[in-house]
């Protein structure tokens, strides 16, 4: 794809609420500096808090010496010790830093599933001969799986669909939009954990260690809620799409389709309509039966002789805690088999070394997350350094606590918080770095899980997705559109995204409100609420 095709035009300047979103969120640091930024400010108000004794007790260590809460106290980044850590310790601070392992091992086996064709083949497959009156909920759902392809995803399914509505007599945006709604707005919906699991429970990992020592994320923790997000969204866009928007757009008249797309990338997309060759099909088959092994696989390794993935001796809510540790490890074997089989069998994948370089290519599109996670590592490390993290959770807790507050309300409160934040800062990474080493431990003395909170987080994230020109791939989205109708600008796709991002954000309030009510599991051993330490005085939420 040339530079051309992913800039959008220059439209004019917009008014009102959206123009403003739009020049304020523009002033906005990129995000790797916009974490040194909040370095530089969390130096100064550690070293105001230092001055001032702003203290807690903590909520699981015990002074020996006294028989009560040890009394945590602000430290200084400043200081000879902090000092001295932050530049000795930096290689470590970087290596450790929990979401960088796990991203970047799922990613070796993901980057071959998607340049070996996988993860475009199939989002292919499973839209195209769709009946008309089920086009907008399969290309919904579509998106929604195909959102574990990250980057194929936009580039493959959502102009794809303008084609498919449009060989179906419908309004190619109203296709355009579906997907689009489904693959960023329900960017956290799937049926199965994939690398957006990884990469927020490894932030929430570390945010979680600054109170309370050593935790190890479930990468599964969230399974149950986003597999039921997944149908939640559904009828939401489906609705939307058939009632709203596309009455709303009216017919499609071929006199105002524009030419804003490169004729390389017109190739692209011509292409993306074509019928599934035979390798293709092989592929596919071989695929299937290479993720069938790995499942087969894990299913051994956990019930078979041995039983090397649970802990016998453990607790028995404890016991499949190595089975969550290995599932990193096995989506990278499952997604690293699927693409080359899929490779082998479609042509794509000649011999090994074909597959290295697939998945040194899969590293060469992570190096500004690289630099991203270096920023955002000594954020969080600073942070818990400064013990403000701790001394602000326990505070939280007391006055959340004592607030009386019910669970429900306090995430509801963060899912709107995330929505907002999110129209400004498009990461859904670096926004969890910002949030979490404060809410994730506060809700924790609270009584919420690390898993509730991150889901909690997950529903905002997604919601106003569609609606942000700052997300990255809204100019390509607006590129798109205007392949179809010329005159499209910012203010359209905005204005058609908007009934989507509000059904979304209410129906994802309406879902976390009752799962928390019922206090059903989030996922293969985690729930809603947790034990309170003993030593914490804030009474958990009910």
């Amino acid at each position: 794809m040339t530079k051309a095709a992913t800039e959008a035009p220059q439209a004019p300047k917009q008014g009102g609420i959206l123009g403003w979103i739009e020049r304020s969120g523009n002033k906005l640091p990129d995000p790797v500096f916009l974490f040194f930024w909040l370095i530089a400010v969390l130096v100064l108000i550690s070293i105001a808090a230092s001055l001032a004794g702003l203290s807690a007790a903590h909520p699981t260590e015990i002074d020996e010496s006294t028989g009560s809460a040890l009394i945590i106290t602000a430290e200084s980044l400043l200081s000879a010790d902090n000092i001295k850590r932050l530049w000795v310790d930096m290689p470590t601070t970087f290596t450790h830093f929990h979401p960088l392992g796990y991203v970047l091992v799922v990613m070796l086996g993901a980057g071959v599933a998607e340049r070996s064709g996988l993860f475009g083949t199939a989002m292919r497959a499973g839209v195209r001969g769709a009946p008309i009156f089920l086009l907008t909920p399969i290309v919904t759902l579509v998106g929604m799986l195909g959102n574990l392809a990250a980057d194929a995803a936009y580039v493959v399914l959502i102009p794809l669909a303008g084609i498919i509505f449009h060989a179906a007599g419908r309004h190619p945006i109203a296709g355009i939009a579906a997907a689009f709604a489904g693959v960023s707005g329900g960017f956290s919906a799937n049926l199965v954990p994939g690398q957006l699991d990884a990469l927020l429970f490894g932030i929430t990992e570390a945010a979680v260690e600054t109170v309370f020592g050593d935790f190890t994320a479930n990468i599964a923790g969230n399974w149950f809620f986003i597999a039921a997000m997944t149908f939640v969204f559904l009828p939401v866009i489906w609705y939307v799409t058939d009632r709203i928007i596309e009455p709303r757009l009216g017919t499609w008249n071929p006199a105002l389709a524009g030419n804003a797309v490169s004729p390389e990338q017109q190739g692209e997309v011509a292409d993306g309509d074509r019928p599934l060759t035979e390798g293709e099909r092989k592929g596919l088959r071989w695929a299937g039966l290479a993720v069938l092994f790995v499942v087969a696989l894990w299913l051994y390794f956990t019930f078979g002789p041995g039983t090397p993935l649970i802990d016998e001796e453990a607790s028995d809510e404890a016991r499949l805690n190595p089975f969550y540790q290995s599932l990193v490890g096995g989506f990278f074997i499952l997604f690293l088999l699927a693409g080359w089989a899929y490779g082998k069998a479609a042509g794509t994948i000649g011999d090994h070394r074909d597959l290295v370089k697939m998945m040194a290519g899969a590293m060469e599109d992570l190096a500004y997350y690289l630099v991203l996670a270096f920023a955002a590592a000594h954020f969080v490390a600073m942070f818990a350094w400064s013990n403000l993290g701790l001394i602000l959770a326990v505070n939280g807790a007391d006055f959340l606590g004592s607030s009386g507050l019910p669970a429900w309300a306090l995430l509801a409160a963060i899912i709107c918080v995330s929505a907002l934040l999110n129209i400004f800062v498009g990461s859904a990474s670096a926004k969890w770095a910002l949030l979490s080493p404060v809410l994730v431990p506060m809700l924790m003395l609270l009584g919420i899980t690390p898993e509730m909170a991150t889901a909690a987080y997950r529903v905002g994230d997604g919601a106003t997705n569609i609606i942000t020109p700052l997300m990255v791939y809204f100019p390509l989205i607006l590129i798109f559109c205007q392949r179809w109708q010329k005159d499209f600008g910012l203010g359209s796709l905005a204005a058609t995204m908007l009934p989507y991002s509000i059904g979304l954000l209410i129906a994802g309030l309406v879902m976390t409100i009752g799962w928390v009510v019922l206090d059903l599991p989030l996922g293969p051993g985690a729930s809603v609420f947790m034990e309170v330490p003993s030593t914490v005085t804030a009474a958990p939420a009910e």
